[in-house]
């Protein structure tokens, strides 16, 4: 190894060198100061090439880690109508669904929805509008599953449920409930007809 090139004094993202550490197999090792106040002990490969920039509490300065349920549910959010390459992108970005402007930060949609509920997802009410505070909210699953461009959403008395939930509600037979929709019964005639 050749000379150890000294950057004590040298400020890597949030981390100023305060001093030399040691040397472990031609790896040198540097005591650093975060901006946070934190002091860590990091290789200098890792400063010179920027793959470190704080002691980790960049990662955790809204009080979520970047593994947190919350953080999550926002990243997946983000990649699905932002990232060409995510797996559902055809059916979010591709489709012209985007997200708030707001929330590309993650602190202002965690300010906005709150923590995510242990079992909920996150929902688009109307799901051909955009991830943004007037149209999302923490979901069940069913919920979820019943709020799909899938699904034929029937209004009846006020209401407005999938054929599925009408069939189970009133006990119909979904196939039968769906033959009669097919061939254009009114929904007051479909639901209130016997088999």
């Amino acid at each position: 190894m050749g000379e150890i090139i000294d950057i004590i004094g040298n400020k890597y993202g949030n981390l100023i060198v305060v001093s030399f550490h040691s040397l472990k197999n031609n790896q040198t090792f540097w005591n650093v100061l975060c901006d946070c106040g934190k002091e860590k002990i990091i290789r200098g490969v890792h400063l010179r090439g920027k793959r470190v920039k704080s002691c980790g509490c960049a990662y955790t300065k809204h009080g979520h880690s970047i593994n947190s349920i919350t953080y999550n549910a926002w990243r997946h959010m983000k990649a699905r109508c932002l990232n060409p390459k995510h797996k559902s992108y055809k059916n979010y970005g591709a489709r012209g669904i985007k997200v708030y402007e707001r929330w590309l930060k993650f602190e202002n949609f965690l300010e906005d929805m709150g923590e995510k509920p242990k079992g909920l997802t996150l929902e688009r009410i109307d799901n051909n509008g955009n991830y943004e505070s007037s149209n999302c909210k923490w979901a069940t699953w069913t919920e979820q599953a019943n709020n799909t461009r899938k699904n034929k959403i029937i209004t009846f008395k006020g209401k407005h449920l999938t054929v599925a939930q009408w069939a189970r509600i009133l006990k119909i037979n979904v196939q039968m409930l769906y033959f009669r929709l097919k061939r254009n019964w009114p929904p007051e005639r479909a639901l209130q007809t016997k088999d």
